[in-house]
């Protein structure tokens, strides 16, 4: 093989003849400059993205310009908005439900001109309702005997009807008239107490007894029922309470009690001496019922209103307070004013006894008056001031800033308590948790 030669180029040189040099390479750069330059480009790429949607938002940098007539024609003219014109109805609706949201689950005062009840309605439950709703009637015994009185009309007319009878089919009957009285007005404990005790007699009725007789067996059981619970509970309690009482002492009531008026006329009319102070408040003024009724049996009386107690309580020598329930920790809830006389008798050592039927215990504990709580109406509140003015003039009503709110109830508690007179005796209130179940209930 022929050996390979290898001819090598000669230098170029230039035009004056003097060899050309070699190519410079690029300067090597340095990781920091590397660095700079990518954030730059970063920089510049962030900025020229901002630039691109401020663009199409519309809006523009630096000095401005006037717009093309292109721009011009695409952009859309802006329409006002038109003013929103107020609902006078929707602000006065939206007004007084702020007022009333904190008191929303207080017992509204109502006036049940018709039933929305399910069922057919007793024309004796819608007489009832009616005389509830306008307090008419009041007064937990006063209330629980009309309602039982009107229960037992209803199951006089009341007729079985075909293919059942009328231990099952009674109770949904009652079921809507229950429901119109509660509608009217939000049950008293007493009331709940009496109508479970009914149903229950009801429900144990034999199937094969003759409709006739088993309606005059209910009748006859709640004839029982107020006979028990609430007449002879209250000669009971008459007995034990006018013991308590005696000469030249000066008892303090407060409002109107039932319980508490046999009371002092019974001890009356064992000639006992003593005076009576009755301190009454608004908005219901029972006190003023009372005091006719003790003033005609020739008891001494002293009438004064609420704000005026304590320039009495030193002179007192016992206070005798009525109940609308008795809770199971001892706790009385009663009309409202009832706490401030209890707490004014404790603070001069004076001995409070609340008069009140075992059939008023409830089960429930409330920790103060707001938890549950029933309004009164705002009507009649000046019906008794003697005054030459139109009394329409003086009433109050409910304005834009003003919100009058009349709660019937308080809770005073066992602390202030010094003993609770039932028919089964004198009983501390922290033994009123026991009760129930020493009576079999």
């Amino acid at each position: 093989m022929a050996a390979q030669t290898r001819i090598s180029k000669p230098p170029m040189k230039d035009p004056s003849g003097a060899p050309s040099a070699a190519p410079k390479s690029a300067p090597a750069t340095t990781r920091a400059e590397r660095r700079a330059k990518q954030e730059k480009e970063r920089e510049a790429k962030a900025l020229a993205k901002a630039s691109g949607s401020s663009k199409a938002n519309g809006t523009k940098f630096g000095p401005p310009k006037a717009s093309s007539s292109t721009n011009a024609s695409t952009q859309q003219p802006k329409v006002p908005k038109e003013p929103t014109i107020a609902n006078p109805v929707v602000e006065t609706l939206a007004q007084e439900t702020r007022g009333l949201r904190i008191f929303s689950h207080f017992g509204l005062p109502k006036h049940t001109g018709h039933s929305n009840m399910k069922g057919p309605l007793h024309p004796a439950v819608f007489r009832l309702g009616l005389q509830f709703s306008e307090f008419k009637i009041v007064g937990a015994n006063a209330r629980c005997i009309a309602t039982l009185n009107s229960f037992k009309t209803i199951i006089r007319d009341y007729v079985t009807p075909p293919h059942t009878t009328i231990s099952r089919h009674l109770m949904t009957y009652l079921n809507p008239q229950i429901g119109h009285l509660v509608a009217a007005r939000p049950l008293a404990v007493s009331m709940g107490n009496a109508i479970r005790h009914l149903k229950v007699e009801i429900s144990v009725l034999d199937i094969d007894l003759p409709e006739q007789d088993a309606k005059e067996q209910l009748c006859e059981k709640i004839d029982h029922y107020i006979r028990d619970h609430i007449v002879m509970a209250d000669q009971v309690i008459q007995d034990v309470a006018s013991d308590k009482i005696r000469d030249d002492d000066v008892v303090l009531i407060y409002a109107r009690s039932s319980v508490v008026e046999k009371v002092l006329l019974r001890a009356h009319a064992q000639r006992k001496s003593f005076s009576v102070i009755v301190v009454d408040s608004r908005p219901l003024l029972e006190g003023k019922q009372i005091l006719a009724i003790l003033a005609d049996a020739g008891i001494q009386c002293t009438y004064m209103l609420l704000p005026a107690l304590a320039s009495v309580i030193g002179e007192v020598s016992i206070v005798l307070l009525g109940a609308h329930s008795v809770q199971s920790d001892g706790a009385v809830y009663s009309r409202a004013g009832t706490a401030m006389v209890a707490m004014m008798a404790k603070a001069h050592s004076v001995p409070t006894l609340v008069c009140c039927e075992t059939y008023k215990f409830s089960d429930a504990v409330h920790l103060d008056s707001f938890n549950k709580n029933e309004l009164a109406p705002l009507t009649g509140r000046f019906s008794s001031f003697p005054t030459s003015h139109n009394r329409d003039t003086l009433a109050l009503s409910d304005e834009p800033n003003l919100q009058i709110l009349n709660p019937l109830y308080d809770l005073t508690p066992p602390s202030n308590i010094t003993a609770v007179v039932t028919e089964v005796g004198t009983i501390p209130p922290n033994s009123i948790s026991s009760l129930p179940v020493a009576l079999g209930r």
